[in-house]
């Protein structure tokens, strides 16, 4: 890449220049304000206190020295505030990036190994199977999947799983709210009046216990669950019972491990965990109360337990509601007490989620489905929609603006300019219009700003994808995703690709430059689970 080519020239030059000790790695930066050049670097900045130099004395000799002996595509080094080097480059390392996304395709360009096969586990979702997806407990739902595509990306292997919580005492008041369905009796307190658990006992003929009606139950909602997240494109590689661990000895192994490292102390009949030398802010907490049942922390180790060292994930990422903001610390300091490294253990919490209009709230009986907002929006819209924004940020959905057909529709803008793509080559088949081979092409025709608009867009793709695996912020990508869109309308806008006017060696370069736009439009609608439609 540019950026390596640049660094490497610096690197050199710093060493014409006498500097010792060179730095480990030379940072360059794309500058917010292109009037500041393509490319810039603070390394002057941060060479210069070690060196005993003075960071803008030493910014001029790098600019002299550069400028004497520019690297390639650069065309003017100049010295910028308190010691920034800035630099300008010709187009065509423009035209070097629409060569790499073609030779790279879609399989290829912006792809990394930087996880060197970290295998990595992302749970997600993990909704009580106690009713039908909502809005709240399932947006995140497209967040972890298009994390994984990212990940997978940058050269992690990832398992998508969904924890299924299968026993319990929400099962049991599942199954208590169905039979009182079915009997035609109030639904008790804490219990599920909503209209599905009065369609599910219309079915159930089953036995008169509470566990066997909520297993059953669960079960079917379990089934609808999978549909949903099908729905929206969303696969996972396990789903998890619950229930084959707390109903096992894998929690009492643990917490006997635990109990064999000193961790654990009986009092009153009940077992607690000394966490807080962990991390932990409180100074312990309960494994097993003083009547003999685990607790849901137990229990959560054990799993991850599991995870880490039965199942052999080098790191696991949970993604969570925010209101599980106070299990992590515990969380955390169990699986730090087994031996294991606290940053091989991620959790990223989601926050509140809420419509323009609409309340959500299961035991209300007043949901949000899921699979209403997919059905009146779509299964594309209701993705991008979800990760046009990072998880960590409050949201309210206006979902008039989505059904729009216009640039206040995220998804109508992107997808339509992938269509405008589409009906380009469709054109050009049509006038018997064929792209030369892309090495008799003369791609230095590209100099219209608008061109190079997309090819600066395009040459961020790698950065972008590597920024969003490292930050697990999938958002990054759709930031990304909806700038190529505004660009590329800007260039179908300006920039005819056939017609009077247009040379054939022009529309030749433009029609390269279609292509190289499709594959970075499948590129990140891919990494985002959203289809790249041909036609609208």
């Amino acid at each position: 890449m540019i950026r390596d080519a640049l660094a490497d020239a610096v690197l050199d030059a710093l060493a014409a220049l006498h500097v010792d000790p060179l730095p480990a790695q030379v940072n360059l930066e794309r500058p917010a304000r292109r009037e500041h050049g393509d490319w810039s670097s603070n390394v002057a900045l941060a060479a210069a206190k070690a060196a005993g130099r003075n960071p803008r004395e030493l910014a001029a000799q790098l600019v002299e020295q550069l400028s004497a002996n520019p690297p390639a595509h650069v065309v003017a080094v100049e010295i910028a505030g308190p010691g920034f080097v800035n630099f300008r480059l010709a187009p065509t390392w423009l035209h070097d990036v629409l060569t790499d996304v073609v030779d790279g395709g879609t399989e290829g360009y912006a792809t990394t190994d930087a996880g060197g096969g970290e295998r990595v586990q992302i749970e997600f979702v993990s909704a009580n199977p106690t009713g039908p997806i909502h809005v709240g407990n399932g947006w995140f739902a497209s967040y972890g999947d298009a994390l994984g595509r990212v990940l997978t990306r940058t050269g992690h292997v990832v398992s998508r799983e969904y924890y299924v919580n299968d026993t319990g005492g929400q099962i049991r008041a599942l199954g208590a709210s169905l039979l009182a369905h079915h009997k035609g009796e109030p639904v008790p307190e804490g219990g599920y009046p909503g209209e599905y658990v009065a369609d599910l006992a219309k079915e159930y003929d089953g036995a008169d216990d509470v566990t066997e009606a909520g297993q059953w139950a669960a079960e079917r909602i379990l089934g609808g669950i999978r549909a949903t997240m099908e729905s929206i494109h969303v696969h996972y590689d396990e789903w998890y019972s619950q229930a084959s661990i707390e109903e096992s000895s894998a929690v009492a192994e643990t917490v006997e491990e635990l109990r064999a490292k000193g961790l654990v102390t009986e009092e009153d009949g009940a077992l607690w965990f000394e966490s807080k030398e962990f991390g932990d802010p409180r100074e312990r907490r309960v494994l097993r109360k003083s009547n003999g049942d685990y607790t849901y922390l137990a229990g959560d180790i054990a799993y991850h337990r599991n995870k880490f060292l039965i199942r052999g994930f080098d790191r696991v990422i949970n993604v969570w509601g925010a209101d599980h903001h106070g299990q992590v610390a515990s969380l955390v300091a169990g699986v730090r007490a087994l031996g294991i490294d606290a940053d091989r253990i991620e959790v990223r919490l989601g926050q509140m989620i809420s419509l323009a209009s609409g309340r959500m709230g299961k035991r209300l009986g007043n949901v949000v489905n899921l699979d209403d907002v997919v059905a009146d929006i779509g299964p594309d819209a209701t993705r991008l929609l979800s990760l046009l924004t990072s998880i960590d940020q409050a949201v309210t959905i206006d979902l008039d603006k989505v059904r729009s057909h216009s640039k206040e529709s995220p998804v109508f803008y992107v997808q339509y300019a992938h269509t405008r793509i589409a009906s380009i080559n469709r054109v050009a088949a049509e006038r018997g219009v064929v792209r030369s081979p892309i090495t008799d092409v003369d791609l230095g025709l590209l100099l219209h700003e608008r061109e190079l608009d997309v090819l600066r867009s395009l040459s961020e793709l790698p950065d972008v994808i590597r920024i969003a695996a490292a930050d697990r912020a999938p958002h990054k990508v759709a930031t990304w995703v909806r700038e190529l869109a505004d660009r590329f309308h800007g260039f179908y806008h300006d920039c005819y690709v056939m017609g009077d006017g247009v040379s054939p060696e022009l529309t030749q370069a433009r029609l390269w430059l279609v292509e190289s736009a499709r594959i970075g439009f499948a590129i990140g609608l891919d990494l985002l689970g959203v289809s790249a439609p041909e036609s609208m």
